[in-house]
């Protein structure tokens, strides 16, 4: 299987009902735009999170969600949601974003979601080992280009 290139990039336009009476992207959004960004990263991998739910009876509970902004993004703003895998342990994930506008070269928003991996009872669950490899594997590239990823932040 592919691995995502590091990071996976997700295309997003800001649409005007995403905007508040201000005309700035309503807060909540952005957590909508990290979890576009996730299930593109998981499918570039080569598993959906509807197969991984539906075969595996895994799901990627999120347990933790920081989201940090840094400049407004506004109606039709073309937006790049770059997802990276931060950690994977059996039980934990841990994915990191920085969204971007079209052509800037600073981060707009930079967050982070930790997903506790859990069966359909909502009990706590080992990663099946197919995932735990392809997510595994991805960590380690990230470690070897430097980057040290870790559960600590």
């Amino acid at each position: 299987m592919e691995k995502p290139s590091a990071p996976c990039e997700t295309p997003i336009r800001v649409r005007y009902a995403e905007t508040d009476q201000m005309g700035v992207s309503y807060y909540a959004n952005y957590l909508i735009w990290f979890e576009a960004g996730r299930s593109d990263f998981c499918r570039q991998l080569g598993f959906s999170y509807r197969e991984m739910e539906k075969n595996d009876d895994r799901f990627l509970s999120v347990a933790q969600v920081k989201c940090r902004y840094h400049a407004p993004s506004t109606y039709d703003d073309e937006l790049t949601v770059r997802t990276t895998l931060k950690a994977c342990r059996k039980r934990i994930v841990i994915f990191a974003y920085k969204i971007y506008k079209a052509g800037g070269k600073d981060p707009i928003t930079t967050g982070e979601t930790v997903h506790i991996v859990t069966n359909r009872a909502g009990r706590p669950s080992p990663l099946p080992e197919k995932y735990f490899r392809m997510l595994s594997s991805v960590v380690a590239e990230e470690s070897k280009k430097g980057s040290r990823p870790s559960i600590e932040s």
